[in-house]
């Protein structure tokens, strides 16, 4: 049986994406939304050579970069955190700048993205892979809540297979 409607409120799951800190910037070319640009349907910021050059200047650290072993804590992480809690994980990619997952939880997203943000941070500090007192994520991150059945599929297959070839570890 398919589920076309969810009329109970109650997602099925949720497409969080998070991002590593100081890697895309307002005024990128590829577009960015700030707090008066985030509404649904609203045009996201069009390349600013000027503000992108700010940004770069506001950072407090050097934009991270996730390196095999980093992938791998995120990864050990995020795993632990959804069987710890008894989240569904559905699919997980974990890129050099930001971090695709598919998860089914009691929570709302925000919750979610937060547990899945420190444990990650701890982890990478465990395995000596960051020492920065500073976090490695961009603040906040992408919380795309998934109604149907349709939804949670093309999701998982977007995190799966549409972010490039896989990466080496």
């Amino acid at each position: 049986m398919s589920i076309d409607f969810n009329d109970d409120h109650t997602p099925l799951g949720y497409l969080l994406t998070f991002r590593a800190y100081g890697t895309w910037l307002h005024g990128d070319k590829r577009g960015s939304v700030d707090r008066l640009h985030k509404r649904f349907g609203s045009p996201m910021l069009p390349l600013s050579e000027r503000r992108s050059q700010i940004e770069r200047l506001l950072l407090k650290q050097h934009p991270v970069r996730f390196d095999a072993r980093r992938r791998a804590a995120i990864e050990s992480a995020a795993r632990e955190t959804c069987t710890i809690r008894k989240w569904q994980l559905w699919a997980l990619n974990v890129r050099t700048n930001h971090v695709h997952c598919v998860i089914t939880a009691n929570r709302k997203p925000d919750e979610v993205l937060s547990a899945l943000k420190a444990n990650a941070t701890r982890t990478m500090r465990e395995w000596s892979c960051w020492i920065s007192a500073q976090g490695p994520w961009a603040h906040r991150g992408s919380k795309k809540y998934l109604w149907t059945e349709k939804d949670l599929a093309e999701a998982i297959a977007y995190v799966i297979e549409e972010q490039g070839e896989p990466l080496k570890r």
